[in-house]
């Protein structure tokens, strides 16, 4: 029998995924969330087993079998192969859909056994098996797909079962879902895993570009309550829009950047993330889009004790950092008599030094840019810079991949826009203070 399986447009298929979001995402981008991901693969389970009554009817009306190993086996191979072609493990796939395909089985074998022995009572309008349900379950096939793409990084996780059994009990509830079969999805789900890393031809075939950010990295990637904002968020569109998919921000942190990366959570990283020897070992860094440098961030009325990082090593100093990234690994290097504080929420970092809980902070003097049009008190102590830092894109090493990506900086670096983006963001000032006219340094007692 044939499948005529139904090639959506990348439009649909994506749309059909965001089920809702897409008005949302419009006005604002936000982080994706792994138990979004599940909770869709689970809702297209459900839905699919939904419809099994409907199918079982028009069987019934048509003295059609309940069994059909043809179908059954085509729709199978149809998922494993188009796992393979979006780098997913196909045994697991086809695993998921063997499953799903023995529930809808026995529930319509149920309903038949029930039909025989009390009369036929399905009361609604009975859809064509052929040109009504069966394309529905095609589209089904086709979301659960990139479902299982989105949802892989969270399948691999080692709780995956324990954390979503109670999701799994409240989202399958139609009927034929039991406790058992509940359970074995479940642990299928759990086995679903990428083949291969990420690599171009996978990323334009799911249709989606997955973005690993920090959210909290003023002025290239910030989390507000007016979404995502920054210069690397813009890029990332902007990259996104130049492969012809749609972004997929994903969230990871300084110190969990390169096991998120290496667990393909996903595909590539913006953040402001600045070139170093064990992030070009773990993945391969496109050619820089912009560049900065450390320099110290402190309270205008102190900013004259710390002219020089001597000043700024001693005892009685309290240094103030973010973990996990190139910020700690600088303080940690450079600083060997200062009282060194590790504070986890850049966010709020600097207020820690405006309250006099810390004195300084070493940071990307991007970030001291902003933070001093923003606040009238915090000041930057040095003219220049302590480092000299590439700000790069960190992505899988794939040549189709980082082809592409590097051919898109290049262009972007022609047309000027890291440096217009930079500019631009650093532009306005949150929590209402006022900016400097444009021209006007950082404050500096210096200058």
């Amino acid at each position: 029998m044939s499948v005529g399986w139904r090639r959506l447009s990348l439009a649909l298929v994506l749309g059909l995924y965001c089920a809702g979001r897409l008005a949302e995402a419009a006005e604002r981008t936000r982080f994706t969330d792994e138990a979004e991901t599940v909770a869709r693969v689970l809702a297209l389970a459900d839905e699919r087993l939904a419809l099994m009554p409907a199918v079982a009817a028009w069987k019934w009306r048509h003295a059609a079998p309940v069994s059909d190993p043809a179908r059954e086996r085509a729709v199978i191979d149809h998922a494993a192969n188009e796992a393979s072609r979006l780098g997913l493990d196909g045994g697991p796939v086809r695993r998921v859909f063997e499953l799903q395909i023995s529930a809808a089985r026995a529930l319509e074998e149920d309903l038949v056994r029930t039909w025989h022995a009390r009369g036929f009572d399905f009361a609604q309008p009975i859809p064509n098996l052929q040109s009504e349900l069966r394309p529905r379950l095609d589209r089904i096939t086709q979301q659960m797909l990139r479902a299982l793409y989105l949802a892989a990084p969270a399948c691999a996780r080692a709780d995956f079962v324990a954390r979503f059994a109670a999701p799994a009990a409240s989202a399958l509830h139609s009927d034929g879902w039991s406790q058992q079969t509940r359970q074995q999805l479940l642990e299928a789900l759990g086995s679903i895993r990428f083949a291969a890393p990420a690599r171009l031809a996978r990323i334009q075939a799911a249709g989606v570009l997955r973005i690993g950010t920090t959210g909290d990295y003023a002025p290239f990637s910030v989390d507000s309550e007016a979404g995502l904002v920054g210069v690397d968020i813009e890029l990332a569109r902007r990259l996104a829009q130049q492969l012809h998919v749609m972004p997929l921000f994903v969230r990871t942190s300084w110190p969990s950047l390169l096991s998120d990366f290496e667990r393909d959570a996903f595909d590539v990283a913006l953040s402001g993330i600045s070139s170093t020897p064990a992030r070009a070992a773990a993945a391969t860094l496109s050619i820089p889009y912009l560049w900065s440098g450390k320099t110290v961030i402190a309270r205008c009325a102190d900013a004259q004790r710390f002219s020089s990082l001597e000043a700024l090593d001693r005892p009685q100093v309290r240094v103030i950092v973010n973990p996990g990234g190139t910020n700690e690994s600088y303080v940690r290097s450079h600083l060997k008599h200062a009282s060194v504080r590790i504070y986890p929420d850049n966010r709020t970092i600097f207020d820690e030094i405006r309250a006099a809980r810390a004195d300084a902070m070493i940071t990307d003097d991007a970030e001291v840019e902003l933070q001093v049009r923003a606040h009238p008190d915090l000041c930057r102590p040095l003219t220049g810079t302590l480092t000299h830092d590439a700000k790069v894109i960190l992505m899988a090493r794939d040549a189709a991949l980082v082809s592409a990506v590097n051919g898109f900086v290049s262009a972007e670096l022609r047309a000027g826009v890291p440096s217009q983006l930079l500019h631009r963001e650093q532009r306005p000032c949150p929590r209402g203070s006022s900016c400097p006219p444009d021209g006007a340094d950082a404050r500096s007692p210096a200058r």
